[in-house]
């Protein structure tokens, strides 16, 4: 549950904030609160959007909490779904309104509006399946079937087989930072992975996308991005990869790149076969491996 208050100006800031909570897929219990299904993704949603929200001078707090009287989870879920469904409505009247031959690039940007509003829906929503069937006559249909930035510009010296903090249950950042740090940055890097409460960093580590770590969220750049910024690495691939890294982890589709839905169903599949960190850094960094030479040879 995120319960928060935005100071008066600045005025984006209210925009900014409502369409973080609509990509995220949160409900309003009321004006200032806001819940989500608690999971590790969502509990770092909102933690990076207290974050945003105190810099500009605003208050928030996130609560892991019970439901007791009022409002059952059974009738949480049904007004998730029923938010899914209208968003999945309005996507289907979209694929049916395209038309006979909408052209690739129509196509795909109505597949990532199915894709953002699927990775939101968590209580499967019925609207799901005429949208995917539509989509899926419409590739029928048509025979298918920027460098980041960061506002910290203060660079560091590598450093060598340090030890390299970061949350439990590892995904598409934390996976793809630890295989930047490994092949770009510290060859001898240990990892190790911690709760992603309570921790207490010892001397010489450095924790990367954790909340207040070295290495992690600035603004609006992921915690790859980072990366790349504090350790100056140009790099054309690195650079696209990085816009991957950010639509996937960061939901907001700023960059569209088309290798972006399979990077993420190949993570996804890292996880289902890995659930030791370890394992999912090492079977990842054999695909960003891949990714990266296949970008290097066609320039990025």
């Amino acid at each position: 549950m995120l319960i928060h208050q935005l100071p008066p100006k600045p005025d984006y800031l209210r925009v900014k904030t409502r369409r973080r909570l609509q990509r995220m897929g949160a409900v309003a219990l009321k004006n200032t609160v806001y819940v989500l299904p608690l999971n590790q993704g969502t509990m770092e949603d909102f933690q990076w959007l207290r974050r945003e929200i105190v810099a500009e001078d605003g208050e928030a707090t996130v609560v892991a909490a019970t439901l007791v009287d009022g409002l059952s989870d059974q009738d949480l879920e049904t007004i998730f779904r029923n938010e899914r469904n209208a968003e999945y409505a309005a996507l289907t009247a979209a694929i049916e309104g395209a038309g006979g031959d909408p052209g690739a690039a129509e196509v795909e940007r109505l597949k990532r509006q199915l894709e953002a509003i699927q990775a939101r829906d968590y209580f499967g929503a019925p609207g799901r399946h005429p949208a995917t069937d539509g989509l899926r006559r419409l590739e029928a249909r048509t025979g298918g079937d920027t460098e980041p930035t960061s506002d910290e510009t203060t660079s560091v010296t590598p450093p060598r087989g340090a030890t390299w903090v970061t949350r439990q249950g590892v995904f598409v950042d934390r996976i793809a930072s630890g295989w930047l740090i490994r092949r770009f940055i510290d060859p001898e890097a240990h990892f190790k992975f911690v709760p992603p409460l309570g921790y207490r960093r010892a001397p010489g580590e450095l924790r990367f996308d954790m909340f207040e770590g070295e290495f992690t969220h600035i603004g609006q750049s992921c915690t790859f991005e980072t990366l790349l910024s504090r350790f100056h690495l140009k790099d054309d691939a690195l650079a696209a990869i990085a816009q991957i890294v950010h639509d996937i982890d960061c939901k907001d589709e700023k960059f569209g790149r088309p290798e972006t839905e399979w990077v993420t169903g190949i993570l996804r599949g890292v996880t289902l076969a890995h659930t030791a960190d370890a394992a999912r850094i090492d079977a990842g960094s054999v695909m960003f491996d891949a990714l990266y030479a296949n970008l290097k040879q066609a320039g990025g």
